[in-house]
């Protein structure tokens, strides 16, 4: 039996990018994935999808800036379902801009809201459930959680709030049986950089990346999906990620420059 046959698991985010190759990788398994997001119309799609691949789905419309709605989210998934055993908290989005550029500091609080606190409200709602299953967290942050990106400033800020929240809860689920994974992508090819918000707040409508350059989220999603299985404690998806974090002790200097090459290069 695979790991997460007939297991409950929430993917938040799942309406495109890695939160939907995310539940098509896991759907094989035979799981019963719920599926949340903003785009309800998405979400059928990629249900069916999931439906005739194995899984049992739920879908859940919800916009998770709000805390009720996260709430909700995880009251939808016990009544249908009746248990819980893992949470991936993958819903996010990003921000593209100089500080010195921004024309409303709002666009901060936005993106807080949406990567960091939804992460925690769900967490929190569904923490008593996946106690009961010894169940397992997962947190998308990403590289620039673990240091300083030009132009990203308000994104990596959510990021490290992510490393720092679920750092601390997994040293007090010690002992409890519910593991903690923090995901940490490298540059990912999906839609969030297509509707990266920019100085004045909107959407920039199109990618600043030379996509074709960068992982899908298809690779990515089945690095989580050991990471996972495997209760890992952190993973990284690229060499970049597991040198940094002792180059940035060692020489952050280096780290710096390498931040700053990896957005000019990428443009």
């Amino acid at each position: 039996m695979a790991t997460f046959t007939d297991q409950v698991v929430i993917v938040t985010g799942a309406s495109e990018g890695i939160g939907r190759a995310l539940a098509l990788a896991l759907a094989p398994q035979r799981p019963k994935l719920v599926l949340a997001a903003r785009n309800e119309e998405r979400l059928g799609s990629l249900a069916s999808v999931c439906n005739a691949n194995g899984a049992e789905t739920l879908i859940v419309r919800a916009d998770l800036t709000d805390e009720m709605r996260c709430r909700q989210l995880i009251q939808r998934a016990m009544e249908r379902f009746g248990r819980l055993d893992a949470l991936v908290n993958n819903a996010g989005g990003t921000l593209w801009t100089r500080v010195e550029d921004v024309q409303d500091t709002g666009v901060f609080e936005r993106i807080m809201r949406l990567n960091y606190l939804s992460s925690v409200w769900c967490t929190f709602y569904a923490l008593p459930h996946l106690k009961q299953t010894r169940g397992r967290i997962v947190a998308l942050s990403s590289l620039a959680g673990l240091t300083g990106v030009p132009t990203r400033s308000g994104y990596a800020a959510s990021k490290h709030a992510l490393f720092g929240f679920f750092d601390s809860l997994r040293i007090e689920l010690e002992n409890s049986g519910v593991s903690v994974t923090i995901i940490a992508p490298d540059f990912v090819r999906t839609e969030i950089h297509k509707r990266a918000l920019g100085s004045d707040g909107r959407p920039l409508g199109k990618s600043p990346l030379e996509e074709r350059r960068l992982m899908s989220a298809e690779e990515c999603a089945a690095l989580i999906v050991e990471a996972m299985e495997k209760r890992k404690r952190v993973q990284f998806t690229s060499w970049r990620g597991r040198a940094g974090r002792w180059l940035k002790l060692l020489a952050p200097g280096l780290i710096d420059r390498i931040a700053r090459n990896a957005i000019e290069a990428r443009r």
